[in-house]
């Protein structure tokens, strides 16, 4: 698992992980919360040479409430939306995203050369660049910032073990070999942020919760978890544009109404994540509004195909019939997120044409006569005990409730749903047990390319299935195990109609067998005050503060 992956609720697609709840929303979740395009009711349309200007270094200190708190802020190991939120201020890597998902040189001055096989690439980077502890960034650095996470066995391996390895030539060129022609290999570039090898082997606890050294545009001021972050502008920093802020003050807030109240009184000039409820207070607001974007996420309802009842294709499909996913979203996410029908969020499958609308018709309607028909058929005793298990998150849990609701209409008694913290879900969910559970629901994010979802859902080895995919689809039938194995194929080609061919077949036969029934996709939504001028939020990154295309000022 990785911070790009896992979703536990917060409205942070992009970054997410695997801690507290993975996802990030790696992230995690409160019980009023929402885990990820760009129209914005707060300015995000600004011109890209807004922070450039010296006039608009305005000052001034953002106070931004995020769901929770940071826990590390080494990029090499953290896990957690919350985190990476705050060290994306801090570090820098080879590439970013721009505006929304295109990939823009960061340190590096270009595109990478790309052998033809796809197996080699090589980055020329700058030789400009400094951390803010005044060394400079060398093409050491950067090899080091992509092989410790492998080497050291962190969770976030897997964003990177796909290189076999990583040569410099002279101060300004780093040359990824790998091991097999991986398709999304950009985003991998884009997600790496380039630490100090020296300062960082000097003392990596130390680097990790006391003194961070980066390159961007902010540098670490002081924090203490679970109260508040503090980072101020890198006045030595090296590129464009100079941050227009003095200082970001970050502070936890866990529940939604709480984060809101000091939206409205002016204690904090930004808040993250305006659940379906409170999405009308926030607009009654006078001088705030809303600035949101999709994210790059997706959340959806997981059976155990392992063990148990729901082991059985049409057991799963009884299930479907049971209750109605779009009214489920309806009533319970809009407006903060969009019904979704793909384990893709719409940008990529809309992106790569994927058959959505073939897609949308896969799931049924409420049907309880249907329900009980496939239930007969497949011999289920109306005495067996149901057991949905949820994270902390209420739009999961009533999903979970919808099912649950619509199997005792179908007759059985013997139905509980469980909202387990985060610890004890992650812990279950990954069993195959069906003593723990026969359903799960849960959230993933990830970088824009089908693979961030497939091959991490639906496309291990048998051997570490249990690891992220609790379904264990690919493990106990032959449609699973050709599915599986045509996504793992599909990350192992640089050509997109191959990937597509392959998307395609994989994702269909995952909807029709429905190991996952896709639920939605939330936004990434932030509440601003009308006097923060050029706040962004993000679809992969959650919001960006400082970059060639916007650069936040604070003017009360």
């Amino acid at each position: 698992m990785n911070r790009r992956k896992f979703l536990t609720g917060t409205g942070a697609a992009g970054v997410a992980a695997v801690s507290g709840c993975v996802g990030g929303d790696g992230g995690q979740s409160d019980g009023e919360s929402t885990d990820s395009g760009s129209d914005s009711d707060s300015g995000s349309d600004t011109d890209s040479d807004s922070g450039s200007d010296s006039e608009s270094m305005s000052g001034g200190t953002l106070n931004l409430a995020l769901v929770k708190s940071p826990l590390e802020f080494d990029p090499i190991v953290l896990n957690d939306v919350p985190s990476s939120q705050v060290a994306s201020q801090i570090f820098e890597g080879l590439y970013a995203y721009d505006e929304g998902t295109g990939i823009v040189p960061e340190l590096a001055t270009g595109e990478p050369e790309v052998s033809e096989d796809g197996t080699t690439y090589t980055v020329t980077m700058t030789t400009e660049a400094t951390f803010s502890n005044g060394d400079p960034v060398t093409p050491e650095d950067v090899k080091y910032s992509f092989e410790a996470p492998v080497a050291e066995e962190t969770q976030n391996a897997s964003e990177f073990n796909m290189i076999d390895s990583v040569e410099t030539e002279g101060d300004d060129t780093i040359i990824f070999n790998l091991k097999y022609p991986f398709g999304p290999f950009m985003n991998t570039l884009a997600a790496g942020s380039v630490v100090p090898k020296s300062v960082r082997e000097d003392d990596k606890e130390a680097f990790n919760t006391e003194m961070p050294v980066g390159s961007g545009p902010f540098a670490f001021d002081s924090w203490q978890e679970g109260d508040y972050v503090d980072i101020v502008r890198n006045e030595d920093y090296w590129g464009e544009p100079m941050a227009n802020l003095e200082k970001i003050h970050f502070t936890p807030i866990t529940e939604a109404t709480t984060r809101v109240t000091t939206l409205r009184n002016g204690e904090n000039d930004v808040v993250e994540e305006i659940p379906p409820k409170l999405y009308s207070t926030v607009r009654s607001i006078e001088d705030a509004s809303i600035d949101e974007v999709p994210g790059i996420g997706y959340f959806y309802l997981a059976f155990n195909c392992n063990e148990g009842p729901t082991a059985d294709p049409k057991v799963r499909e009884a299930i479907d019939y049971c209750f109605s996913m779009d009214t489920a979203v309806e009533q319970y996410v809009e407006p903060t997120g969009v019904r979704q029908y793909a384990p893709t969020p719409a940008s990529i499958t809309e992106d790569w044409g994927f058959p959505i609308d073939e897609w949308q018709q896969i799931p049924h309607d409420k049907d309880i006569d249907a329900a009980t028909e496939l239930f007969n058929e497949a011999g289920v005793s109306m005495d067996y005990n149901w057991k949905i298990i949820v994270p902390p998150d209420d739009k999961r849990e009533q999903i979970g409730i919808s099912v649950s609701n619509g199997l005792k209409e179908a007759g059985f008694n013997n139905v509980s749903v469980q909202r387990l913290d985060w610890g004890a879900f992650l812990e279950a969910y990954v069993t195959g047990s069906e003593d723990d559970y026969n359903m799960y629901t849960l959230g993933w994010s990830g970088t824009p390319d089908p693979d961030a979802f497939t091959y991490y859902l639906f496309g291990r080895t048998e051997d570490t299935l249990g690891v992220t995919n609790g379904t264990y689809y690919g493990a106990n039938s032959q449609k699973g195990k050709d599915a599986a194995q045509k996504l793992v194929d599909a990350r192992q080609s640089a050509d997109r109609e191959e990937r597509k061919q392959l998307y395609t077949e994989a994702i269909t036969s995952i909807l029709e067998d429905r190991a996952h029934i896709p639920a939605y996709n939330l936004k990434n939504s932030f509440g601003v005050k009308d006097y923060v001028e050029d706040f962004q939020s993000h679809p992969v990154d959650s919001f960006h503060l400082t970059t060639g295309h916007n650069n936040v000022s604070v003017d009360k």
